[in-house]
């Protein structure tokens, strides 16, 4: 994979988490009653009954559990943005970028298994969300294999420079 695609990627990364950052705002703006809610309310997905329920908070405060998706996205949009610019073709970024979605990954696993088995429905947004968090998971993966693959030219620099010192 070239340095263009590399690029690539931090672009998709970064469209996936502005569309992430427009989800979240929209949801936490729905619990605060700022907007209205826009989903389905019967049956399998009821995004409602998923967003009134114990589990759309964060345990212990009031605070919807949509703010640390905000913060996960504007993050994972910064990283991205960095990748495109001052950080372009940096092994330890693609790192970096792959462990923040795992967390993300683990968190979504819960809530995803809250919402099929505790609560019986799911909701639409939140899954929209969930599948960003996946693809971004993917793509992060994706390209720490091809950098560990291709053995990018900031290692190679590295390498050259602890020759030169020898």
């Amino acid at each position: 994979m070239d340095k263009k695609r590399f690029l690539s990627w931090q672009a998709v990364l970064l469209l996936l988490s502005l569309v992430g950052i427009g989800i979240a705002i929209y949801l936490t703006s729905v619990h605060y009653q700022a907007a209205p809610l826009v989903c389905s309310a019967q049956g399998v997905i009821d995004c409602a009954r998923v967003l009134s329920s114990p589990y759309s908070v964060i345990p212990g405060t009031s605070l919807p559990i949509s703010l640390p998706g905000l913060v996960w996205c504007v993050v994972s949009a910064g990283a991205a943005l960095a990748g495109l610019t001052v950080l372009a073709g940096r092994r330890w970024l693609y790192i970096a970028q792959c462990a923040w979605s795992l967390s993300a990954m683990l968190v979504v696993l819960y809530l995803v298994y809250v919402e099929i088995v505790r609560l019986h429905t799911i909701c639409a947004w939140c899954s929209a969300l969930h599948g960003i968090i996946l693809a971004q998971f993917l793509i992060t993966l994706l390209l720490v294999q091809q950098a560990v693959n291709e053995q990018e030219p900031d290692v190679e620099q590295e390498q050259s420079v602890v020759t030169a010192r020898k």
